[in-house]
């Protein structure tokens, strides 16, 4: 599954300080120790026949579900079936069959067996359902915000441009809201799905497509087996008007199901995912285990993307066309399927034993992401991708009191956050640099292997790692994974002319637990750096270091690897040499943020930032670009000739779009030119920024273009309509806005929010205020558990101040609806 849903969806960038502050957890569920499930019974094969009825959006199901005790004999079978019609429960052996006696409570399902059956014994039953997944009274999560298992997108042909589809969504334990199961992710089963649809459909489920067989009415019935044991979390189904374009791996098929539109961009989307598969088989030493790999786009997807065994569904963001693909970000689209895939070895082939050990499944994942990267694109690519989803981490207090194997929780979606995510994936990078390479990825080694198609723990990756290293490393497991929150520290320096010594000073601020950190420290003397391996172990250290003369830098964590907040008090000289001289990513970023939080008068930070806007890393441009206070006409005379110069070469389209606003800050009409040549471009963003760039030079100009560009299908194009019809329209222009508010999924709202807010201050008019201000309740009281609600009601206080008495009414209601909403 791919990061939380807010992370995925972007909204962190419109409320960053606020956005993780969920409701209060209950604490009685909190005391609660979730342990992994016992099993009484194991499962051994799942066999399903279904069909579904559209009208009804309903599924009917025959299922034979095969199972044997485990430990000790038992005469009962406890399977979990959400909101289900049960048929007949019957018990099959051969051609004899029995009848069950069974208690049924809307959730699970209760059978008594012929007889007590002894441990590794197997019995079969069969079972005849109706599931009526759209009649379920479930919740989500931050990461899946819905849970009722089998989804029926346009059933009855009614939306105009969206396909009718049906797929499913098992993650944590909604599959058995389609089929009977034990849906905890510690059972293990092979399985054949047989589904009969229309015969004009395709279809795509776990393991190989074994059979098709056309019927009198007008179906096919498609059975797929997969031959190798799963969790019954990662069974999936998906039925459309898909075109499937074939790619190869080793021989084995990998195939990418598409909406018929964006068929010949398959290769463009997912052309990578088969060297994908060659770098992680390798990198890891274990082959790529299942017999196919198929990835498929569908609509109205719950979350981000979802590693079924051997069938990846993805949501319709990776969907691009060639227009749409020239500002495809990675951390947008091909980080997704790194990680998706990645899965298929932690997830899938080894499967967390619980929830609780969730981050065997997921901070792997998350961890691959910059592994692809930093393979694909370079050492920088890498860096950056794992320094934002620090960062991201970071970002969030809350989240630093959790631990990240967890044994106490009040909901098990709530696992899925930016401590199993972010925090995880940090983890290994640091364990990966700790042990080094080939260690490191023979523990993984290790791991897969001796636990593949079961389950893993923490525990298990530690002893993994121990067996390849020869260490002892309960310490590190016991302070990361068992244990809560990341140092806070500061730095100070110091240089002893008379005794040659270097010091420095590191303080560990954070209250609680003292950690032990493995340090790299570069100490630069003469433009060279010597290294120096130092142990941190108490609150506050001094560590001494030979140098014959001041040093130019010193670099604590020269790998920056480490999880940590740091205040690192040297003069800005030393950062603008770390810039200049050290070799990584994240030293350059550090120089441009130390660089940023310098009044615009100093000089050498203002030098630094200039020097980041030709930075080879996209990331260091664009920071620099943001970084620059172009407010300050000192720092618009500096920078505007080297924006204007960086423009006319720079090759990354989301560059552009930020040098060109940027460059509609300064509101120089010598720059109307560029922005009406960039509105040429076959970049959304490019466009977009040219368009709110001449609106800064040009408003009328702007307000005609952008009447034109109102019937350009793109999101970011349509916020950029929107932000000029806020500054520049009418009324008459409130209708556009509003359309494309409501059609937006909630990244697009929240982008929009400042163009609506913009048109309910400025514009005197009932129906923009109406409407406007009920649309900002709505989005307060969704995402209020996610801290949303404050932004929006400061919004709402900025139109409030603005409006007559007589009007005032209107927003005082919304506000007062926000606040009492739970």
């Amino acid at each position: 599954m791919t990061k939380a849903f807010l992370l995925s969806l972007g909204l962190l960038a419109a409320a960053p300080a606020l956005a993780q502050q969920a409701a209060p957890a209950d604490t009685t569920a909190l005391k609660m120790y979730r342990e992994s499930a016992r099993k009484i019974n194991a499962l051994v094969h799942t066999k399903l026949d279904v069909r579904f009825d559209y009208a009804k959006r309903q599924l009917m199901g025959k299922e034979w579900v095969t199972l044997q005790p485990v430990g000790y004999a038992t005469d009962s079978l406890r399977l979990d079936a959400k909101g289900m019609d049960i048929k007949s429960v019957t018990l099959v052996d051969g051609s004899n069959t029995k009848t069950l006696k069974y208690r049924y409570d809307n959730q699970q399902l209760d059978i008594d067996l012929d007889k007590a059956y002894l441990p590794g014994q197997q019995y079969t039953v069969y079972l005849e359902y109706v599931a009526k997944p759209d009649e379920l009274k479930v919740k989500g999560s931050a990461a899946i915000n819905d849970a009722k298992g089998l989804y029926f997108i346009n059933p009855d042909s009614t939306e105009a441009g969206k396909p009718r589809q049906i797929w499913t969504q098992g993650e944590t334990e909604a599959s058995s809201a389609w089929f009977p199961t034990i849906d905890k992710p510690n059972q293990k089963t092979t399985a054949e799905i047989s589904m009969t649809v229309p015969a004009r459909y395709v279809t795509l489920s776990n393991g190989a497509l074994t059979s098709q067989k056309n019927n009198a009415d007008g179906t096919r019935t498609d059975t797929w087996k997969q031959e190798l044991p799963h969790s019954p979390y990662l069974f999936m189904m998906a039925v459309g008007d898909f075109k499937i374009t074939k790619d190869t791996w080793r021989g084995k098929e990998v195939s990418y199901y598409l909406e018929p539109k964006y068929a010949p961009y398959a290769k463009q989307i997912f052309g990578n995912t088969p060297e994908m598969m060659e770098f992680f088989s390798r990198r890891l030493g274990v082959d790529y285990a299942w017999n196919k790999y198929a990835q498929v786009v569908v609509r109205d997807y719950v979350s981000g993307a979802m590693e079924n065994t051997s069938a990846t569904l993805h949501g319709e963001f990776v969907q691009k066309d060639p227009r749409e693909a020239l500002d495809a970000e990675y951390a947008n689209g091909e980080s997704v399927i790194a990680h998706e895939l990645f899965h298929q070895w932690f997830g899938d082939l080894v499967t967390a034993e619980s929830w609780s050990n969730l981050t065997v499944n997921e901070s792997f994942a998350d961890f691959s992401e910059a592994l692809w990267a930093e393979y694909k694109y370079g050492q920088d690519a890498g860096d950056a991708h794992a320094y934002q989803n620090m960062r991201n981490y970071l970002r969030s207090p809350r989240d630093a009191q959790k631990q990240l194997v967890r044994f106490h929780y009040a909901d098990k979606e709530d696992m899925f956050d930016l401590v199993s995510y972010q925090k995880g994936g940090q983890i290994l990078n640091m364990l990966r640099n700790y042990l080094t390479d080939d260690v490191f990825f023979a523990g993984l080694k290790k791991y897969l292997t001796d636990n593949k198609f079961g389950n893993g723990e923490a525990h298990q990756l530690r002893l993994a790692m121990e067996a390849v290293s020869g260490q002892d490393l309960n310490w590190f497991f016991n302070q990361w994974y068992f244990g809560a929150g990341h140092p806070v520290v500061t730095i100070d320096y110091g240089y002893d002319a008379a005794a040659k010594q270097q010091t420095v000073t590191i303080k560990q601020t954070q209250p609680g637990t003292v950690f032990q950190l493995p340090i790299a420290v570069d100490v630069y003397v003469n433009g060279k750096p010597e290294r120096h391996q130092v142990w941190m172990r108490e609150r506050a250290e001094t560590f001494r270091f030979a140098a014959a003369s001041k040093p130019s830098l010193v670099n604590v964590d020269a790998e920056k690897v480490l999880l940590w907040q740091k205040t690192d008090n040297k003069p800005f000289a030393d950062f603008a040499y770390q810039f200049k001289n050290a070799p990584r990513y994240v030293d350059r970023r550090e120089a441009i943020a130390a660089a940023a939080a310098l009044p615009p008068t100093d000089a050498a930070a203002r030098q630094v930032l200039l020097a980041g806007l030709t930075d080879k890393a996209t990331g260091i441009r664009l920071s620099s670009i943001a970084a620059l206070k172009l407010d300050d006409k000192a720092v618009q005379k500096a920078a505007a000739p080297a924006l204007r110069k960086q423009l006319a070469q720079e090759k990354n389209t989301n560059v552009q779009a930020a040098l060109l606003g940027a460059l509609a800050k300064m509101k120089d009409k010598k720059d109307e030119k560029q922005f009406l040549k960039s509105l040429e471009s076959q970049s959304y963003a490019v466009e977009g920024a040219a368009l709110e760039g001449l609106t800064a030079v040009q408003p009328k100009t702007a307000l005609a273009r952008a009447k034109a560009l109102e019937a350009t299908k793109n999101s970011t194009v349509a916020t950029a309509v929107a932000s000029v019809y806020a500054e520049q329209g009418d009324a008459s222009n409130w209708p556009f806005v509003r359309q494309q508010f409501d059609a937006a999924g909630p990244q697009g709202k929240f982008q929009m929010l400042e163009s609506v807010v913009g048109f309910m201050t400025r514009l005197n008019d009932a129906t923009v205020l109406n409407e406007g201000t009920e649309r900002l309740r709505k989005l307060a009281i969704e995402y209020k558990r996610y801290g949303v609600d404050e932004p929006i009601l400061q919004m709402l206080t900025k139109v409030k101040q603005a409006k007559p008495a007589d009007q005032q009414a209107v927003v005082d209601a919304a506000m007062e609806a926000i606040k009492k909403a739970e």
